[in-house]
Formats: structure tokens, sequence, C-alpha cells
């Protein structure tokens, strides 16, 4: 059981010079493939273009340009051998200098029209002129002129800006060519309002095209922004806040955010769009906010009292007590104290005893020898008199201000001596031994 062959569309779209397009049968089912020149059927004559597309294809573009399928589609005869090729060759060479010899004519009917494009038929027997004027032209004399002047049937046909920009073609702002010299083929109509909605500057340098109209490229876009545009609320006045009025600077409406600055400063502030209508809400009300990011002042204590949390949760972490530096000793006995004085607690005496106002100097110790017995000094030594505290430092045994100043300690002379010197036993008046 074989596959069954599945019927394939007839009509095939042709195109022809300045991006012209239109529908042929194919009524010999000739193998044709994309680009292959044919020579296809046209009223007084025939023409040769170039195949564009068929197939299933061809039915859809003929539905999206309303095109039935009738007796009017003409057919093609054959694919263009290399005779049709040179012939109609020859026939493009006159385009050019018809074009300039049509143009000085019609500056001698002085007719407000502009000669833009002129096509010549393969078969060399018809000449198709495209002009575009703003008004209607009588160009009666002038066709009986051409006629006369290139001996071809002559045809006018008036263009529109767009269709001239397309016939001659051009690379546009973006860096490709033209779409209305390539793909284009149904000019619908171009506003300012879409470059409004899409946040353009409405400069006309910037918006115009290549025929001097606004760019056909600003509706491909406009579906999505005015979908997009839905959710971005209207601000026709400037938001009310303590800080001052805010006025709207910019919008992104595809990430939802609008920028506003107080007073025309230069630090735009950017909020999102649930923002601007609560702002717009309290503002009907007649409240006003704190500011554009914060509600109102009791989020501003709120987040005041949080800073200072972490403010004091920073202290307690990186403030530690210092530990006390130990104070040198001199190897075995107490601290001693280097350098720094006495200390302020002992820079005053303790009170004592009236009879005992200072402290026993120290004594000397007597050179090696004869020694004389201590046992008599010990008995002699006041019983009464107050010990020195050690802990206390020097400045303990330092008299007070009323007590007779201590007599002077005598030095030992140097080298032995047979007997020791007297010794000063403080103020009981006993010295010497025994």
């Amino acid at each position: 059981m074989g596959i069954p062959q599945l019927d394939t569309f007839d009509i095939v779209e042709v195109k022809f010079k300045g991006g012209r397009k239109e529908y042929f049968r194919n009524v010999e089912y000739l193998s044709l493939n994309t680009g292959d020149p044919v020579v296809v059927d046209v009223p007084s004559g025939h023409h040769i273009g170039y195949v564009s597309l068929q197939g299933e294809l061809v039915r859809l573009q003929m539905q999206k340009r309303k095109v039935r399928n009738d007796d009017n589609i003409t057919r093609i005869y054959r694919v263009a051998t290399q005779k049709d090729m040179e012939k109609w060759d020859e026939a493009k060479a006159r385009e050019i200098p018809t074009l300039y010899r049509c143009k000085q004519i019609v500056d001698e009917y002085r007719l407000n029209m502009k000669m833009s494009d002129v096509e010549f038929q393969a078969d060399n027997s018809k000449a198709t002129f495209y002009y575009s004027a703003e008004d209607r032209i009588d160009f009666r004399e002038l066709i009986k002129s051409l006629a006369g002047e290139f001996k071809v049937r002559v045809e006018m046909r008036q263009i529109s800006l767009r269709q001239e920009a397309g016939r001659l073609g051009g690379i546009g702002v973006c860096g490709r060519e033209l779409c209305c010299s390539t793909w284009l083929v149904d000019f619908k109509n171009v506003t300012t309002s879409a470059a409004r909605y899409q946040n353009l500057s409405l400069n006309p340098g910037k918006l115009s095209g290549q025929c001097g109209r606004l760019k056909c490229c600003l509706n491909y876009e406009l579906d999505t922004y005015m979908e997009a545009i839905k959710d971005i609320p209207q601000v026709e006045k400037p938001l009310l806040t303590e800080q001052g009025p805010a006025k709207l600077q910019k919008t992104d409406i595809f990430r939802k955010l609008m920028w506003f600055n107080y007073n025309h400063d230069n630090d735009w502030i950017s909020i999102t769009c649930d923002r601007v209508r609560e702002i717009q809400a309290l503002n009907e009300q007649g409240v006003k906010v704190f500011n554009l990011q914060v509600d109102d002042s009791n989020e501003v204590e709120d987040l005041a009292a949080q800073s200072t949390r972490e403010l004091e949760l920073l202290d307690k972490k990186f403030s530690k007590k210092k530990k006390k530096k130990k104070r040198p000793t001199d190897g075995n006995g107490p601290r001693v104290n280097q350098g720094q004085g006495p200390r302020p607690e002992a820079s005053i005496p303790k009170p004592a005893d009236q009879s005992t106002s200072m402290a026993a100097p120290a004594q000397v110790r007597p050179a090696e020898g004869n020694q004389p017995s201590r046992q008599g000094d010990k008995r002699r030594k006041n019983k009464n008199r107050p010990r020195p505290n050690p802990n206390q430092g020097p400045a303990a045994a330092m008299p007070k201000a009323d007590s007779p100043a201590p007599k002077p300690v005598e030095k030992p002379q140097e080298g032995p001596r047979k007997f020791p010197p007297r010794i000063n036993q403080g103020p009981s008046g006993n010295s010497g031994n025994d």
C-alpha cells in the first residue's frame, strides 16, 4: 500500500522590482525553487519575476492580504531562459535615462509631482512611472508626451512616501536594510501616541524614518507596552510628604518602579507602584506620609529603636574590660612602685599615738668584728612604739607636720673600727651600749 500524496497548493508568490509581490498559478506544475526567475502572464504582455514563496504558506499569505483564489489569477509560462534574461537586461538598462528625461519633462509642464522610479516590462512594451504628490495631478498631457518620447505604453502610478522609500531602499538606524524594502507589505498608520506609550522623547529627527514619516517599527512593540502599562498608576500631581512635594521624573513599566525627587533635587528616589498607590490614597484622605519610602513616624521610631539595639549589641561585643596591669616586683620581696611615687592612699599617714609620732630609723649594721650585745637594747625599747607597716611603703614612716624633724643618721666611716659608732635610738634618750 503506497503512501498517499498530498495535494500541494498550485499558486506561487512572485516578487518584482521594488518589493512588489503578486500571485500566479502554476498550471504546468513546474518544479520551482525559491529564487528561480519565471516568466509570468501580465496584461498586454509578459514579465519576469522571482519565486519568493510556494506551497501552503502561499494560502496563508493570500488570506492575510485578502486575495481571492479565482480566475483573475494568471498563470506562469515557464522558467526564464537565458534569452529571456538578456532581453530583460536590455529593458532595465533604459530605466535610469528614462527617469532623468521624465523629470525634465515634468519641470517643463510645471507639475507639482515627484518622479521616484520607472519600471520597464520584460518584453519592453510598457513602462510604469511611479510618482508621489500631495495633491491631485492632471497628467494627461504628460502621458502623451512620454509615450511619444519613449515609444512605449505609459502607466502612471501614485505611491506614498513610505512606498517610495521601500522602492528606493536603504539602511535604517538599526543597521539593517529597511523593513519596507524587504518584507513589509502593509503600511499601517503610526501616530505619536505610540511614542508616548513607550516613553520616547517626541523628537521628530529621532522618530522619523527615511521617508520623513514616523518609523513603522514604533508599532512592533506597542502591544507589549500597552499590556505592561495597565499596572502603572497615573500620577497627575506631586505626592505630598512631610519632606515636601515629590514630583515624578521617570517610570520603568517593566520593573514596576517609579522615580521621584523633592523640590527639583538631583537625587531621585525609586519606589514601587504599590507604594505610589498607598501614598495617593493617603493624600486623598488629607494625610501626609513621613517620606516616600517610610510610612509614618511610628515606623521611624521603630527603625531608630532597632538601630539603637544594634549599637548596644556591638558595644557589648567589642567593649570588654581591660585587664589590670601587674605591678613589677624586685624579684623576691613585695611589689615595688617604680617611678610612680607614693600611692595616693599612702600619701597621708594614719593617725598614731602622740608619744610615738615617728618610726625608728633603720639601724646601721656594724662592721664585722667586735659586735656589742643587743639584749640591752631590746630591753630598753619602748613596748608601746608602733611598728612600721611594710605594706604602706616608705611613705608610712614619714612624720607628721607637728612633730620635730628626726636627727640625721651618721654614716659609718670607711674601714674597720675598734668600736662601732653611736646610733640614735629615738626620742627615749638612751644611746650607746651598756
